[in-house]
């Protein structure tokens, strides 16, 4: 661990003491991480000479690769099941307890997160009252009511801010790009592209959540065409589970770079940095694209852009709204998907046109400067 830092740290008004070392717990999908990037600047610059730290999934701890005003980052795992969960477990109450931390800011809502902060000894643990946790929690207040209104940025603000009256509502969602992952992604471009000068768009076919919050892969491979016509390149980004499907929706249609299963998180965030646009579903990828202000067009079927829309300039959503919208559900129940059905190629691609992302701003040779 770094040495801490404690001069001119600022007091808040909840009488809470001026932390030397504060820990945040880091939320466990991609795009909550970049919805969750406001709060945690608000916490930063509260305490700006306190040593900062964030305990994150393994597979999500290169989102902070690039983030040079976070003072350690701590990658954990879990086993499924069983006694190697347990000692797992285990491993991570050690960790915490030996950096001695003052205070323990807990972004998800789960039991365990709250568990392990307080066997680690953390003196004072904020966070929401959730999953019957609140005794372990020494700062706390019960959050809104679900379809409130407010976008889910404002979520963990709104804590930090009953919690330990943090009073910092800055919308500051950019990110921070580590550039050794942006020159190899630069150099995995360089090597595989066509056309090399045309616009890059990526697109992301896949959705973690079901096949509610998926535009058809038939519409991604005809969106591949029409903007190969148009002349553009196309690469297809994704997890290693969403390989495969990115690879069928190339086959399809004219032939596209498929980057799926070759980044990380840091790597995905250098390689989307590169692109002139992107197209994806109501996906982390998404929240990636319109933090870096590129040119996004967000697809969103079963679920609510209100509470959730990608933030940045140059994002746009296309959601129908139709009668059974939002169901929120990972499967349409009445079989249709009309919601996403409904969304037509062209109107992506005129809409990605409309932003802009089809006049190249990169050249071939100097990607990201």
């Amino acid at each position: 661990m770094r040495q801490r830092r404690i001069e001119g740290s600022a007091p808040t008004s909840t009488g809470i003491a001026t932390p030397q070392c504060i820990l945040v717990k880091e939320v466990n999908w991609l795009g909550d991480a970049v919805m969750s990037l406001p709060a945690l600047r608000a916490i930063r610059r509260t305490w700006p000479n306190s040593h900062l730290a964030v305990l994150v999934k393994r597979e999500l701890a290169g989102f902070f690769d690039g983030v040079g005003w976070i003072d350690e980052v701590i990658p954990y795992k879990l086993a499924a099941d069983g006694i190697r969960r347990f000692a797992d477990t285990a491993r991570i109450i050690l960790r915490i307890r030996r950096a001695r931390f003052d205070l323990a800011i807990l972004f998800p809502n789960n039991f365990s997160s709250a568990l392990w902060v307080a066997l680690a000894g953390v003196p004072a643990r904020a966070g929401y009252i959730r999953d019957r946790r609140g005794p372990l929690l020494t700062h706390k207040v019960f959050p809104r009511q679900e379809g409130a209104g407010a976008h889910q940025s404002q979520y963990w603000l709104a804590m930090i801010r009953a919690t330990l009256g943090v009073d910092d509502d800055a919308q500051e969602s950019a990110l921070d790009i580590h550039e050794p992952h942006r020159e190899r992604m630069r150099q995995w471009l360089e090597a595989r592209r066509l056309r090399p000068g045309s616009p890059v768009i990526a697109l992301a076919p896949g959705a973690a959540f079901g096949p509610a919050k998926e535009w058809p892969a038939s519409c991604y491979s005809a969106v591949i065409d029409l903007l190969v016509e148009r002349g553009a390149e196309c690469v297809l980004v994704g997890t290693p589970g969403e390989r495969a499907l990115c690879q069928d929706v190339s086959r399809a249609g004219s032939t596209a770079m498929v980057a799926a299963g070759d980044t990380g998180v840091g790597e995905l965030i250098a390689l989307l940095s590169l692109c002139d646009g992107f197209v994806g579903n109501d996906s982390g990828c998404a929240h990636v694209a319109a933090a870096l202000g590129i040119p996004t067009v967000a697809i969103f079927g079963s679920t609510d852009p209100r509470g959730t829309a990608p933030i940045g300039s140059k994002a746009v959503v296309i959601y129908r709204g139709i009668e059974c919208s939002p169901c929120f559900a990972r499967t349409c129940r009445f079989g249709h998907y009309d919601c996403l059905r409904s969304i037509s190629p062209e109107e992506v691609v005129d809409t990605l046109q409309r932003l802009g992302a089809l006049e190249s701003r990169l050249a071939p040779s100097n990607y990201g400067s």
